[in-house]
């Protein structure tokens, strides 16, 4: 039988030596596979809506409003699935034991970043110098 997964205040009060152990794999884990299901039938649900608003007959403004609200609506579906994506990226991550850890500077990325952010690839000093260098390339 398992051991129960880890509460955030448990998965904090660990030692740093601790960092990305057996137990907050698994913690992480689950929390991306509950965020994917969640987004897997948040998806679902909008693709259902866009088929069930496809027959509905209307004067011109309402297809004006129906048509706006459907590109509203395509719109957020591809940024789910970006992060859909970016979910199933972590979850190989984790499954490499690469999960947890700066692609940029390999140093680790930090669980209260990991717990705001589960996707995250890079430390809060690695993406900062990311945006840092996308502003000086968008300035030129």
């Amino acid at each position: 039988m398992n051991k129960p997964a880890l509460t955030e205040e448990q998965l904090l009060a660990q030692p740093a030596d601790a960092y990305m152990n057996e137990e907050q794999q698994a913690f992480f884990r689950d929390l991306l596979n509950n965020e994917r299901e969640a987004l897997r039938q948040r998806i679902d649900d909008e693709f259902q809506a866009l088929r069930d608003h496809d027959n509905i007959p209307g004067d011109a403004a309402d297809v004006g409003s129906a048509e706006e609200h459907r590109q509203w609506q395509l719109r957020m579906l591809e940024r789910e699935k970006k992060l859909l994506d970016k979910i199933d990226q972590a979850l190989d991550r984790l499954a490499q034991g690469e999960y947890g850890y700066c692609e940029e500077t390999g140093e680790p990325i930090g669980l209260r970043r990991l717990l705001l952010r589960p996707t995250a690839t890079l430390s809060i000093e690695a993406k900062e110098r990311q945006e840092q260098m996308e502003r000086h390339v968008g300035e030129t």
